[in-house]
């Protein structure tokens, strides 16, 4: 059968998060800080992040223990244009929102602005901090690191975290130029969503312990979890396409993420001890660059959309309909979806249902 499509306004699925968010124990600024971040993943047409994530990745750790919704940030170190926060395994966007907006107010003084984190969960899609930077006429850049997915170029272990390293720099046009993406063919959100809609995943993207492909979202994400599969580095399988690459550039996000923090890593990452759930200890990093210590910010701008417009000019492969730069494809599904909100299939139906019932949320007379 079918999957129905519902269509929820933003203003509507953004309220309902605060206040399942607040349920679960989060204050109500943190709640709001959370839900902006979720629901500004939805409106970039990124719905492996947005409130598809709300219950299993936030909710469902705060009931087992293993994320505390009240989040504490401490300044373990700090100078004129660094810092070294402990987030105590707090909401990670709440975190990296605070840390990156610390890295802007460095940035403006001194130009640069750097902020590691240790001890942090979850932060949604790293674009948001990115655009912040962008928003102040900065280039923002942020990495984190993540439960072990990838395995090493001729590996077949998961090691490494999917590990986004991303950018976000302003222009002249209507949006940012922002690259957000995994340094794995495919991060665990997209095949979340995979195994959602029933599909099968493209060859290539997770590998068992024999180094064979497997397409079957459902039990990659099982077998991920019990270090049966390893998703393959940006790349692909083995040099030729060069996984190297992905590998090479995962690994120093790991390094960033962990040692100049004194954090954890790797393995030390999954969520479990002894067989028993664990907070997550994931590490960040957030850099700003206030581009008007080097040059006018209107000059760098037009000269990043001149670059931009000029890409997008260039000659098309035959068939092909146009070139796209990064960034323009998530405001092109802001336009698309900012008079229709949020697409909720089924299994969102449920989560949804399930969330407003057994945390008794009033208030929200959803079409499903």
């Amino acid at each position: 059968m079918e999957d129905t499509i519902h269509w929820i306004d933003f203003n509507t699925m953004e309220r309902f998060m605060v206040d399942v968010l607040k349920a679960a124990g989060v204050p109500d600024e943190d709640a709001r800080i959370c839900a902006d971040v979720l629901i500004t993943s939805d409106k970039r047409g990124i719905d492996s992040h947005g409130i598809n994530r709300l219950k299993p990745i936030y909710i469902d750790r705060i009931k087992d223990g293993i994320l505390n919704p009240i989040t504490r940030m401490e300044v373990v170190k700090e100078g004129p244009t660094t810092a070294v926060i402990d987030g105590h395994d707090g909401m990670g966007h709440v975190i990296a929102k605070k840390s990156m907006a610390m890295a802007i107010e460095k940035a403006r003084q001194y130009g640069l602005g750097m902020v590691a984190v240790r001890n942090s969960s979850h932060y949604g899609i790293a674009g948001y901090f990115s655009i912040m930077a962008a928003d102040a006429d900065m280039i923002g850049i942020t990495g984190t690191n993540a439960r072990p997915s990838i395995a090493p170029t001729f590996g077949i272990e998961n090691m490494l975290g999917t590990n986004p390293l991303v950018f976000g720099i302003p222009t002249d046009e209507e949006f940012p130029f922002v690259i957000d993406c995994a340094t794995s063919i495919s991060q665990r959100g997209k095949i979340e969503v995979y195994a959602r809609q029933g599909k099968k995943m493209p060859e290539g993207w997770v590998i068992d312990t024999n180094g064979n492909s497997t397409t079957d979202a459902n039990e990659a994400l099982k077998k991920l979890i019990d270090g049966t599969a390893a998703l393959t580095p940006l790349g692909g399988i083995g040099e030729d396409g060069g996984g190297y690459k992905g590998y090479g550039y995962a690994t120093v996000i790991e390094i960033m993420c962990a040692a100049l923090q004194a954090g954890r890593f790797m393995k030390m990452l999954s969520g479990f001890e002894g067989g028993k759930k664990v907070p997550y200890h994931l590490g960040h990093f957030f850099i700003a660059i206030d581009i008007s210590h080097f040059i006018e910010p209107a000059a760098f701008k037009k000269t990043a959309g001149d670059i931009l417009r000029e890409l997008r000019a260039s000659k098309k492969m035959p068939g092909q309909e146009r070139i796209y730069t990064a960034g323009e494809k998530e405001y092109r599904a802001w336009l698309d979806r900012k008079d229709r909100g949020v697409p909720v299939n089924k299994s969102l139906q449920e989560d949804i249902v399930a969330l407003r019932d057994s945390l008794n949320i009033k208030g929200y007379d959803f079409p499903f």
